[in-house]
């Protein structure tokens, strides 16, 4: 299989920058992923290859491609830090969880006698609090208001006498 061969990456590093990767690379107390970054801007800055880089540090040439092109575009934290990702949309509202909270805290419906997360799903959507809802959401909710209606707790004690 022919090997392919990668073009000069063109970066050069401002004495500020190289100053920083150097004093990165120096403390070694961040997370190795931005001490990879650093290190391949440092040896792009020296004028290795992409293809030199890559079997070097044994990753992809394309990272390699990737880390120096956003370095000349965006700059040096751009180039170190990963961009923030899209968090996903809230699936209730502050309304809807105080709700589902306040159904929780009461007595479980008749024919049960104690409330489960597919039970409080089926009923905040039987009693239209939400739409829809599933037991995961359910879940977490119970979960970061540290409540668990699923439990009873039993005192076993002995009988007088």
């Amino acid at each position: 299989m022919a090997r392919r061969s990668y073009t000069r990456l063109e970066v050069a590093l401002g004495e500020r920058d190289r100053k920083e990767v150097r004093a990165l690379l120096r403390k070694g107390e961040l997370s190795a992923r931005v001490l990879r970054r650093a290190e391949i801007l440092r040896m792009l800055d020296k004028g290795w290859t992409q293809g030199e880089i890559a079997s070097a540090l044994d990753i992809s040439p394309t990272t390699v491609q990737r880390i120096g092109r956003r370095y000349v575009k965006e700059g040096l934290q751009s180039a170190l830090r990963e961009r923030p990702r899209p968090a996903q949309p809230r699936l209730l509202t502050r309304k809807q969880e105080a709700r589902i909270i306040a159904m929780v805290c009461s007595n479980p419906p008749q024919g049960h006698a104690r409330w489960t997360v597919r039970l409080i799903a089926a009923e905040a959507v039987k009693r239209k609090l939400v739409g829809r809802v599933g037991r995961e959401t359910i879940r977490l909710l119970l979960q970061t208001h540290e409540l668990k209606p699923w439990r009873e707790k039993n005192v076993v004690r002995r009988k007088p006498g």
